[in-house]
């Protein structure tokens, strides 16, 4: 039997790239679309916690994910390909920013629910 033994540094860098390209790409694309869209249009989309967010709030957001994708992605890059090393930590600071946001995200939505979900038990619509 031949057996062909395959780098795991290899695996790892492949599986590294391929997580922080999705990573990447989800938060640059959301990113982009909460600095482009309106806080009305935001609204309209069913978004009600931007109307009792502060002014700008959805915009640091959005400069937030847009700064953390686009970090989580050139800092690997710069890392391995160009080797700067001192890229490290900023991809590092990127990923920490980006767990943040959405560790806040979730306590945000789950304020909400659970909020909606007594106020609908303490006075029912029907």
């Amino acid at each position: 039997m031949i057996y062909r033994k395959v780098p795991m540094n290899i695996f790892i860098i492949v599986a590294t790239f391929a997580v922080a390209g999705f990573a990447s790409y989800a938060f640059t694309k959301a990113g982009i679309d909460k600095l482009k869209t309106s806080d009305a249009d935001l609204l309209a989309r069913g978004w009600g916690w931007v109307s009792k967010a502060p002014k700008g709030t959805t915009k640091f957001i959005g400069l937030a994910e847009l700064l953390g994708g686009l970090g989580v992605i050139l800092s690997p890059v710069a890392v391995t390909v160009f080797d700067f090393d001192w890229a490290l930590p900023l991809g590092i600071a990127a990923a920490a920013g980006l767990a943040t946001i959405m560790v806040l995200a979730n306590l945000v939505h789950i304020a909400v629910t659970v909020i909606a979900t007594v106020l609908l038990a303490l006075y029912p619509t029907a």
